[in-house]
């Protein structure tokens, strides 16, 4: 039986497709290259990869929709790949449902620590008991998040983070600590990252323009208020 993680490079790019599959099969992953997004639907259909990685900017279909196809089907992991100064883009990206980003140019060491982060679940989202602290109730068995009441759709990387943070509440995580738990090991050094994510999942969360559930402490990390007061 073949228990290799299956990975799914979505790219119009030869170039692209040629170094991602000779680097990421000779770390031993399947992989299958998809040309454009429904190509990569049919595959998905087919296939069921362990990962999607993508472009965004692709012909007949963004890799915007296409995040935004897979994760109305599916949790899987989805990492995009991004030019530089595509902020806004890679912002719409993971509004849609990536769990990550790479900018182009990378390093095939910074891509591969995504792929092992992303593929690895973090032990604190695993499956477990309900938690209702304040205006949260959070069910880690199936991925649902409730403030006050109101039902509030996260990625799989932005429903691990608030897991930690509520499973901390009122205490103030680390940067590290955060990234560590959350993305791996890999990631410890770039609390930049954990902004744009920490950024996301307030818009998701937060009623008011100032922060009331997740606070800054700055030059330490985060901690979550879940009564907002």
């Amino acid at each position: 039986m073949n228990d290799r993680k299956r990975i799914l490079v979505v790219d119009d790019e030869p170039q692209i497709t040629r170094v991602l599959r000779m680097s990421l099969s000779s770390q031993g992953y399947d992989l299958r290259v998809a040309n454009d997004g429904d190509a990569a639907l049919d595959v998905i259909k087919d296939w069921a990869p362990d990962l999607v990685i993508t472009d965004l900017s692709m012909p007949n279909m963004t890799g915007i929709e296409l995040c935004r196809r897979i994760r109305a089907k599916s949790k899987i992991p989805i990492i995009v790949l991004s030019v530089r100064g595509e902020e806004r883009t890679k912002i719409q990206a993971l509004d849609a449902g990536a769990d990550d980003y790479v900018t182009k140019p990378f390093s095939m060491n910074e891509l591969l620590a995504r792929v092992r982060a992303n593929l690895r679940r973090a032990p604190e989202a695993e499956p477990g008991q309900p938690i209702e602290v304040g205006d949260f109730r959070i069910d880690p068995e199936g991925h649902t998040v409730a403030v006050r009441g109101r039902d509030v759709h996260l990625t799989p990387k932005e429903f691990d983070l608030l897991l930690y943070l509520a499973r901390r509440a009122g205490k103030v995580v680390s940067h590290r600590e955060l990234l560590n738990a959350v993305w791996g090991g890999q990631n410890v050094q770039q609390p930049e990252y954990l902004r744009v994510f920490v950024a996301q999942l307030r818009k998701k969360i937060e009623s008011e323009a100032e922060p009331r559930y997740i606070l800054t402490e700055p030059w330490v990390g985060y901690r979550l208020d879940p009564a907002g007061s």
